[in-house]
């Protein structure tokens, strides 16, 4: 009996599996069909997948960018998506601004080494610390909310490292300090694991505690994306 439960269970995760993968290859599909007018943009080197966003990301990423021209765009965690934004900083957004915090030096410079961010992606040093929020420990960037006194149109959440309790928080501090008229975009990468779940959950009480309207979608590969945005943003549901 207890056998042919396992059996059972293997089976369909099994089953998951698959469904997972096939709908990320869907999505690359997409991506590449959606940058087939962006020579460069098709000549970067980029890593998808493992670590860095999968394909899901990357066409969400890239919808954003071209279709609503963010002007100031921040994000947490340099790496292949922090490619994808200089590159269109240097070709199409040519009046937009970047800033990355990223938790460790070591990589930023190794990260140098192997690729030019355009001058005006500015990558700055937060070290991780250990915060609590509802009783669970859960890591944020040193000094985060002294640091990021500005507001911004896009917000790409892919750092710190994850938690598994209400996992990279340190976007709910920045989201309540923003007023009613305010208008942005959030993704959230790394929506299929438990931590950056409940993030997302409270992402939204704060917008309707504010009352502002807000439009969401989740897109689903390998890995799952979270997208919220404002009323001006609307078609992200859609993308």
């Amino acid at each position: 009996m207890i056998k042919e439960k396992i059996k059972n269970l293997l089976g369909r995760n099994n089953q998951l599996e698959i469904i997972r993968q096939n709908k990320e290859l869907e999505w690359a599909h997409i991506y590449h069909d959606s940058i087939r007018d962006k020579e460069w943009l098709k000549n970067l080197s980029l890593n998808i997948g493992r670590w860095a966003g999968n394909y899901s990301f990357f066409y969400v990423l890239n919808r954003v960018l071209n279709d609503y021209r963010p002007k100031k765009i921040l994000e947490f965690g340099l790496g292949e998506s922090s490619k994808v934004i200089s590159t269109y900083l240097e070709h199409y957004l040519i009046n937009s601004d970047h800033t990355i915090i990223e938790q460790d030096d070591n990589w930023r410079n190794h990260f140098n080494n192997h690729f030019k961010l355009s001058y005006r992606s500015l990558v700055h040093i937060l070290p991780i610390q250990n915060n609590i929020v509802k009783g669970f420990e859960t890591k944020g960037y040193k000094g985060i909310e002294e640091y990021v006194t500005e507001k911004y149109d896009l917000y790409i959440v892919d750092g710190p490292f994850g938690s598994i309790n209400y996992s990279r928080y340190d976007i709910i501090n920045i989201v309540k300090k923003l007023s009613k008229n305010d208008e942005c975009i959030i993704i959230l990468d790394d929506y299929n694991r438990k931590g950056e779940k409940q993030t997302f959950v409270d992402l939204i009480k704060i917008f309707k505690e504010k009352d502002m309207e807000v439009y969401q979608s989740i897109y689903e590969g390998t890995k799952s994306v979270a997208v919220i945005g404002t009323k001006k943003y609307q078609f992200i549901k859609s993308l």
